[in-house]
Formats: C-alpha cells, structure tokens, sequence
C-alpha cells in the first residue's frame, strides 16, 4: 500500500514526536514504561495494528489495518452519544529491529490540537520499552474548560495504555 496524500493537519512541528526534543509552548507529555523481555516484536504489532488501543478501550476506525504515514483514525472515547470523537492521521510510522510504533496528528474536529507517539523500542541490552510522546493544546472550549483535569487525562491515558500493553505481552 503506497503512502496516502496527508491531510490537512491542525498543528505545526509535525513529525516532532518521531525524535529529538518536542516543541516549546505545548503542553508535553512523556510515559516510559519497561515490557516484559521477548516481547518486542509482538508489542510492536499490537501498537501499528491498533490492537493496543482497542484493548484499552478505545473505539479505532483507521482506514487501513495497520498504522502508515496518511492513514486517517478515528479514536473514539466514551459510550453512546458521549462519545468524543479525535480524528487523526498518521504522520510517520518504524518498524524495524530496534522500533516500532507511530506517531499521529490531530486533523479538524479533534478536540486539541497537537501529536502524539507510541513507540515500543529494543535497547543495545535488549531490554523492551513502550513510550508514549506528546505535545498538545485544548482546541474546543470543553477542552480548555478542563485544564488541568484535561491534562490529567492525557498522563491517565498515557499510563493506561503501558498497563494494557503489558497485560498483552504477558498474555502471549
């Protein structure tokens, strides 16, 4: 499948959470969390499958089965008509021997405005690592209203996605 035609994305720095130091003035986030050894290249398809984001609860309509530059996803948190809606696409994707994962940008009618990153990594030891990476604002007044609630959500998410990814390396 060839690279699709990027959309228009909400923010400017894109790519930034692919490496070096995330932009000033957004609110960051960074969460690192060890994987259980061996595990590298199964959480690596559960992160650019999608597979970690629906085990955590998160409702994902991507238009194709695997993260890739251009693919346009859906997040949806919540239940019924509370559900908020993130549209967003995928600016870079790794998958190699040492990475794997993506980072996505927000597109028009999500909630902020911003990047974030899911990285699984292989150190020089061996050692397996999941990283979630991010730089955001509030774009809807909802969200501004939440401030540091909102915030807290974002650390929240970012933590629970290491929990559910280590529950399913452990689970094979």
């Amino acid at each position: 499948m060839g690279v699709r035609a990027m959309p228009e994305l909400t923010y400017p720095d894109v790519g930034a959470t692919r490496e070096g130091p995330l932009p000033p003035g957004w609110r960051h986030v960074r969460h690192r969390v060890p994987l259980p050894d061996g595990c590298f290249r199964a959480a690596g398809d559960a992160v650019l499958g999608w597979r970690l984001h629906r085990a955590a609860g998160i409702r994902i309509e991507a238009d194709a089965p695997r993260a890739a530059p251009g693919v346009r996803v859906v997040s949806g948190v919540g239940v019924g008509p509370l559900r908020l809606a993130a549209p967003c696409a995928v600016v870079w994707a790794a998958d190699d021997e040492r990475r794997a994962g993506f980072g996505y940008g927000t597109l028009p009618g999500h909630p902020a405005r911003g990047e974030e990153a899911f990285v699984v990594t292989r150190d020089s030891s061996g050692a397996v690592w999941f990283e979630v990476r991010a730089f955001s604002r509030p774009d809807r007044w909802f969200m501004r209203a939440a401030g540091p609630a909102g915030r807290a959500f974002q650390g929240g998410y970012a933590w629970w996605l290491g929990r559910t990814l280590r529950r399913l390396c452990a689970d094979g």
